[in-house]
This record gives structure tokens, C-alpha cells and sequence, in this order.
């Protein structure tokens, strides 16, 4: 199936239960993979593309994770040889990925990020899936004492080629004030449905603008640790997550042997990992 891209990315929980061998192709209850290793830009983008292969297959898969070396992603269909400078990205040693999803740049660092991939019929239509996964999110930063809200729709959207992601809401992202806090993109292949995004813990996502050609964006650099003013780290916000997710759905299994998931990454390693797709446009 051609994937569909869709832009806008721009504690102990009670009732969890080891995961079933994911690689059947039976439809299975909600997991949560709690993915503790860093991982360079390629190979997360590889795992979140095989989760996706899983949710054809009938798998539903909550991930979280983190990012090392920080990376900066273009969107899928971003222009990102006419809007970055791609000399100067090298020259810094600044690492690269193109997302399978849609949307704009974001520099990944100090963040948390979700992936959510599940067959469509679990989570209907791209907008209702979306704002649900998304309420998911505010529930979790509202455990942590973030009172966010979803982002209204503006009256026209940024384009492509308008900059990077946290430069401005698009509508349904997470927005404490006039800070985006969690931004987010969603593909649909077959049947099922991949959504990333990004939750700011803390940092700045000056990067994308450093290496932007031209004027670049101005940026506000919203984060949970500038909301709350503490800082707030992975593990903790990991755990508001994993109980958010346990009070929207109260049978999940929590992965423990993430053998099957990584497998299903290998066969999307390479395209990540080159330079033809993440500068193919």
C-alpha cells in the first residue's frame, strides 16, 4: 500500500499486563512500549514505519521514546533542499531524517516522543483520531500540572514551506497559552494509521531556524519545563503517559520483549538511513 501522509506535526499503572507475541497477525489489545533505548534519527523513524506495517496486521501499539544524537526531521513531502541549507547541516554535523508523516522540520532533543499506530477502525476518521490521541496527551501534561488546551484551527494554515514545525499551531496541537507544547503528523496505510509527535520537555528549537534559508520564522521556545517552571524529565513524563493511556483504555499490555517490534523496523532501515530520501526534495 502507498502510505497517505497527513500533516501537521509540524508512576506504576494499574492493570498492565506482559505483551502476547506481537507478531501475529491477530488482532491484539492495546501495548505500551515504554522504548527505553535512545536512538539515532533513521532507526526511530525505521520502528515507527514497522508499527505501522503491525497495525495492517491487526497490532495497536502505544511507543514512546527519545532521540540520540538530537536530529532534525523534515516532514514527508516538505521542501526541505529549497528551505534549508543543506551545506551548512553537514558542515555542523547536524543530523537528519525525513519523517514517513507529513508536516514540517522539528529538532528533536530534549523531548518526549509518542508514536501511536493501530488500525483506522480503532480511532475513525484522520480529525477524530487526532483530537482523540491528542486529549490522551493533554490528560497525561494535566497529571504533571499542565493545564493545556487543544489549539482552534486557524483561518489559514502554514505551508510547507513556511518553516519549521513549533513556529506556529496549525489547529489540534497542544497549546499552553501562546506556546505549542506538542506538535504532531499522522500517515494512513491500508487500513491503519501511524501518529508521532513531539512533547518539549525542555531546550529550543533554534536549530531549525539556524540552518533555514532566508528569513527564518520567529519561534517561541514553549516547553513543559518553562510552563510549569521545574524540569521535568523522560521517565516522569513517560509514566504520565503510560496512566493517561490506562485511564482511556483499560486493557493494555505492556511490551517487555520489543523483539518482534524492532524486526518489523529492519525492512525500512535503509531508506531512512539515506541520504536520497531525506534530501529527495
Amino acid at each position: 500500500m502507498v502510505p497517505t501522509a497527513i500533516a501537521t506535526w509540524c508512576a506504576a499503572g494499574r492493570g498492565w499486563k506482559p505483551t502476547p507475541d506481537v507478531s501475529s497477525a491477530a488482532p491484539a489489545a492495546w501495548q505500551f512500549w515504554l522504548d527505553t533505548e535512545p536512538r539515532p534519527g533513521w532507526a526511530n523513524m525505521a520502528v515507527d514505519a514497522g508499527l505501522l506495517d503491525l497495525a495492517e496486521q491487526g497490532q495497536a501499539v502505544l511507543r514512546v521514546y527519545r532521540w540520540s544524537p538530537p536530529c532534525l526531521s523534515f516532514g514527508r513531502n516538505e521542501p526541505a533542499l529549497r528551505r534549508y541549507d543543506r551545506s551548512r547541516i553537514e558542515q555542523l554535523g547536524i543530523n537528519v531524517v525525513r519523517r514517513p508523516t507529513g508536516g514540517r522540520a522539528v529538532w528533536h532533543a530534549d523531548e518526549l516522543t509518542y508514536a501511536v499506530a493501530a488500525p483506522g477502525e480503532l480511532l475513525g476518521a484522520l480529525r477524530d483520531a487526532y483530537r482523540t490521541i491528542h486529549e490522551l496527551l493533554a490528560a497525561a501534561l494535566h497529571r504533571l500540572g499542565a493545564p493545556v488546551a487543544l489549539a482552534p484551527a486557524p483561518v489559514t494554515s502554514p505551508s510547507l514551506g513556511s518553516g519549521a514545525c513549533f513556529a506556529a499551531p496549525v489547529g489540534g496541537e497542544l497549546v499552553l497559552g501562546p506556546d505549542k507544547l506538542v506538535g504532531s503528523a499522522q500517515v494512513r496505510q491500508g487500513i491503519a494509521l501511524l501518529q508521532h509527535g513531539s512533547l518539549l520537555l525542555a531546550g529550543s528549537q533554534s536549530v531549525a531556524s539556524e540552518v533555514t534559508l532566508g528569513e527564518a520564522p520567529v519561534l517561541r521556545d514553549g516547553t513543559l519545563a518553562t510552563a510549569l517552571g521545574r524540569r521535568v524529565g523522560f521517565d516522569e513524563a513517560a509514566l504520565a503517559v503510560r496512566d493517561a493511556a490506562q485511564d482511556w483504555q483499560q486493557d493494555w499490555h505492556e511490551v517487555r520483549d520489543n523483539g518482534p517490534l524492532l524486526r518489523a523496523a529492519r525492512p525500512h532501515e535503509k531508506r531512512f538511513r539515506s541520504p536520497d530520501w531525506t534530501w529527495r526534495r
